[in-house]
């Protein structure tokens, strides 16, 4: 069984029983010993590996409690726009990309954000078919809630002006009643549809360049999400197997199950948690409204800039009766929530299931309800939020990115945005997350922006709405012990314990101490060892 010994570092354990530790021993995947270097360097034999960690910030390995991994890991070989400057250069690179390939390739791109341009309009078909012609194209917005389409890709999924709106989707037309080529919520699907898949083959490739990728950031688990639709569950969960069956499943993954799929989970008898150390079954993912950015977030006042109020995906009576049955089966919930309104609805489902006395058709689900995102929510809901055993699963790395759409779009009601510090003083459990593909996995960029509240770039001074930071220490929590509790597995996961199994990361400077000395750092803090399953698998 292979030993590893780590010495002479600074141990952030989240362990009260281990709060000056300096090294840690390591033995096959799990922690054997925390303590001094001394205490440690005895228990090392005289062919053991000794790392000397030169007194650098240790922390337990990085779980990100919100990624869309399949998504992400495929679209690594798509065209990114996450860094594009205007709608110009959306139509540059697009240009560029059809120059490269065959006529008649789909181009698949994803990460544009309209209100980060000069001129926030969104790319429509004329846009994109002056880019590419000859080719069909669709390119998501960063938050996967909208997305721009050119008149192939129309054609192709045989959207015209006669084709009704989906249920749980929009179709945008123009005074004509012609489609523009922007498709929002599940009207997507009409054309991810008619787009070929990838093969198992080309999809656990992916997966193992994004393994890599995370281990760079620090990132041992990710609690992997479907998308609306749920049409990347399947595919999903077979490469997950094989390369588990490989035994190169080098992720803890928590993967969702979409809420397309509940009755056939029940019939099944599937529970939450039922897996192993590196492969479980997760929460249902249900959807209570749409985004923010596409307007289609469910609020409980208008958009200032549009006059409507969002909308809810599911009927809330439909929630409520899928919560019910999912808790009754033992299988805990995963809502998507993003709108002040759906909080409010959603809270007040949970609030009836907590309080129902109905008998259970088995014993109840190992790990606790959550709602995703929770991105406004009135003060009085947080409070009824707090006295519910349902986690908040944030996002915080979308406050500084969202602050001009925010504002465009609900004024002063930005107040009540991404309150962390009320939920965190409430006592309302917080596990954090990127939302990648559409925000960066970096979770050193989501810990920066809940000290912070800002952008990297320092912008706006003093941070948006600065009351609701949270400290780093606070911020490290969520990424490690919040993702282990909304889990159920905090005996194994989320802090540097003897026996929790051996995941950590190394970081190049301490994070902890910037928070007073300077905060923007914190971003640039960068990975110089990450540890998974006790063994290295990334070294700067």
């Amino acid at each position: 069984m292979n030993e590893l010994f780590l010495i002479n570092g600074k141990l952030h354990t989240q362990d009260e029983r281990y709060p000056e530790a300096t090294a840690v021993a390591i033995q096959g995947n799990r922690f054997r010993a925390v303590g001094s270097d001394e205490r440690i360097r005895s228990l090392a034999g005289s062919d053991a590996r000794v790392i000397d960690l030169e007194g650098r910030l240790v922390l337990p390995g990085l779980t990100d409690a919100h990624v869309h991994y399949y998504d992400w890991s495929l679209g690594l070989r798509r065209l990114p726009l996450a860094e594009t400057e205007s709608l110009a250069d959306v139509k540059r690179r697009v240009a560029r990309r059809a120059q490269g390939i065959p006529p008649g390739e789909w181009i698949l791109g994803q990460g544009w954000n309209e209100s980060r341009w000069p001129t926030p309009r969104m790319p429509d078909r004329g846009d994109l078919d002056g880019a590419a012609p000859e080719h069909p194209v669709i390119l998501w917005r960063n938050d996967l809630h909208l997305a721009a389409v050119n008149s192939e890709a129309l054609r192709r999924a045989g959207i015209t002006a006669d084709t009704e709106d989906p249920p749980e989707g929009v179709i945008n037309r123009d005074e004509h009643g012609q489609p523009t080529g922007v498709l929002r919520e599940l009207a997507i699907n009409l054309v991810t549809d008619v787009i070929p898949p990838p093969t198992e083959e080309e999809t656990v490739d992916a997966m193992r360049e994004g393994f890599t990728i995370l281990h760079r950031l620090g990132v041992t688990g990710v609690h992997d999400y479907r998308i609306m639709g749920g049409a990347d569950g399947v595919p999903a969960f077979r490469a997950y197997q094989r390369l588990q069956e490989a035994d190169e499943l080098d992720l803890r993954m928590w993967m969702h199950i979409p809420g397309e799929r509940l009755d056939e989970a029940i019939a099944l008898g599937l529970r939450t948690g039922v897996g192993d150390d590196r492969l479980r079954v997760g929460h249902v993912k249900l959807f209570s409204d749409g985004g923010q950015g596409a307007r289609t977030a469910w609020m409980l006042e208008p958009y200032e800039d549009t006059g409507d109020s969002g909308m809810p995906l599911t009927p809330m009576d439909e929630i409520a009766r899928a919560i019910e049955r999912a808790d009754r089966a033992g299988l805990a919930v995963a809502v998507h929530a993003i709108g002040d309104r759906a909080n409010r609805e959603l809270i007040g489902v949970f609030e009836q299931i907590e309080g129902s006395a109905s008998p259970a058709e088995t014993a109840p689900p190992t790990a606790p309800h959550r709602i995703e995102h929770v991105q406004m929510i009135q003060p009085e809901d947080v409070v009824r939020l707090a006295q519910l055993n349902v986690v908040a699963s944030v996002q915080p790395i979308h406050c500084p990115d969202d602050i001009p759409m925010v504002e465009r779009s609900v004024g002063a009601r930005g107040r009540i945005a991404y309150p962390f510090r009320d939920m965190t003083d409430a006592g309302v459990t917080l596990a954090l997350g990127s939302d990648c593909p559409v925000a960066n996995p970096n979770p050193m960029f989501g810990i920066h922006a809940a000290v912070t509240r800002q952008t990297r770039d320092g912008s706006p001074p003093g941070g948006w709405y600065p009351r609701q930071r949270l400290t780093a220490a606070e911020a490290v929590w969520g990424f490690t012990m919040g993702p282990a509790l909304v889990s159920g597995r905090e005996a194994d996961l989320g802090s540097i314990t003897p026996g929790k199994l051996a995941d950590l990361v190394v970081l190049d400077r301490d994070l902890l101490a910037l928070e007073e000395t300077a905060p923007a750092e914190i971003a640039e803090t960068q990975v110089a060892l990450t540890i998974f399953d006790g063994r290295v698998v990334y070294e700067a």
